[in-house]
């Protein structure tokens, strides 16, 4: 597996993380949802340098040309509730990509030793056929890696992806780990930073807090 740390460099990102992070500034949700959506658009198109391309002969008013465009169809899943504003990043700069959406949440349940463990539980999947496509599975927060996981073995019911490139805002390294285990050896993980450890409620920390409080509001 392959991980494409984007804050090794500083650049427009930069910014965008600060603000979401700062306990001041991410009170503002409209402001909020629409850095988390700048994001991704910023990481659809650092991501778009390592899609595979082909290449076609188009006409325009004077002559024809050679263009290149996708190789392959794009579908752009996530997660619900949280990742709905990054999504849209990503679908403000693939535009004809076809897209699915899944819930998942985190519940406490038992080992076969009877010991309390979190398991991540998903009820809900709308998507189209993925065989032959790329998969864009993204999701702002990548706390222990266990949703992602879940969620790509949920989208194989629809099919098995050409390639398969996993998208954060912040990720931990205890979840690129997990990933590295439990994902496809060829997969790609992008995230814009990664936060060192995860508290006793397997929240990131230093992280951003709760993405999806913040994006609509408190639940119950």
């Amino acid at each position: 597996m392959k991980v494409i740390n984007l804050s090794e460099h500083p650049s427009l990102l930069s910014r965008y993380l600060k603000e979401i992070r700062s306990v001041h500034i991410q009170k503002d949700s409209m402001r909020f949802r629409r850095n988390i959506e700048r994001i991704g658009e910023v990481m659809a198109f650092e991501i778009s340098k390592q899609l595979s391309f082909s290449e076609e002969t188009i006409q325009t008013p004077l002559a024809q040309t050679s263009v290149s465009d996708f190789a392959s169809p794009i579908v752009l899943a996530t997660i619900l509730r949280a990742g709905l504003p990054f999504h849209q990043g990503f679908l403000n700069m693939y535009d004809g990509a076809e897209n699915a959406f899944l819930s998942a949440y985190r519940r406490m349940g038992c080992n076969r030793h009877g010991e309390e463990q979190l398991e991540i539980v998903s009820e809900y999947i709308a998507a189209p056929c993925l065989d032959g496509k790329t998969l864009l599975l993204v999701d702002p927060m990548l706390a222990t890696g266990m949703s992602m996981e879940v969620a790509y073995k949920a989208l194989l019911s629809h099919g098995t992806p050409m390639n398969t490139h996993v998208a954060c805002v912040i990720g931990t390294q205890q979840a690129l780990d997990y990933l590295e285990k439990n994902m496809p050896a060829e997969t790609t993980v992008w995230c814009a930073a990664i936060d060192p450890e995860l508290n006793d409620k397997k929240y990131i920390v230093p992280g951003l807090g709760d993405a999806g409080d913040l994006c609509f509001g408190e639940k119950l």
